[in-house]
This record gives C-alpha cells, sequence and structure tokens, in this order.
C-alpha cells in the first residue's frame, strides 16, 4: 500500500501575517470597510478606498500604510491596492482567513 496515496496533497503553507500587526491592522471599521471593497479581487484606487472607509484622501492614505505593513494588502496595477491573494475570500462569503483569526466582514460597520 502506498502511503502517500492515503494522505492528501499538501497544501503549500501559507505564511500568517504578525499577529499584532494584523490585530492593529483591522482594529478600525474604517479599515473594515476598505478590505470589504477590496474583497472582490480587483486593484481600487485610494480615492474609492477612502470613500468606502468614510475617510479623507490622506487617512486613507495612512490606513493603508498600516494594512500595507501587516501584509494584508499589496499595490495593485495602476497604483491602486488590493488584498493579498491568498486572503481572498470564496466568491460569495464575506469572511477573510488571516490565519490567526477570521474577519467576518458582513459584521463590521
Amino acid at each position: 500500500m502506498n502511503p502517500d496515496a492515503e494522505t492528501p496533497k499538501s497544501v503549500a503553507a501559507r505564511p500568517l501575517p504578525d499577529l499584532q500587526l494584523a490585530l492593529r491592522a483591522i482594529s478600525l471599521v474604517s479599515r473594515w470597510n476598505m478590505l470589504k471593497l477590496l474583497t472582490c479581487g480587483e486593484a481600487i484606487g485610494i480615492v474609492e478606498l477612502a470613500e468606502a472607509g468614510g475617510c479623507s484622501y490622506e487617512s486613507a492614505i495612512k490606513h493603508l500604510q498600516v494594512l500595507l505593513q501587516a501584509g494584508l494588502v499589496q499595490r495593485g496595477r495602476g497604483g491602486g491596492y488590493q488584498l493579498v491573494r491568498q486572503y481572498l475570500p470564496k466568491p460569495g462569503e464575506p469572511v477573510v482567513d488571516f490565519g490567526h483569526c477570521l474577519l467576518r466582514l458582513d459584521a463590521g460597520g
């Protein structure tokens, strides 16, 4: 009997974000609303993210820096921002799995 046949294929290990940085990043409703918008998987501009977060352009830049530093978002095409691919939820699911925690985006703000 082949032991590999019984073992499910290993999924590539996803590195977890730093817990302290991730908790800081998700601690504000403004950032939850930005993350919720980013679950579409597309790169989104600062103006639209500021609108979603209910904040000024300047505040949105600061919020995005926190999300970038935590490793939850990345710069996308055309200077927009997008959720790091490994955290994209399944279509129709408002839950983002950051490894340390599940973020229910339908429960925030």
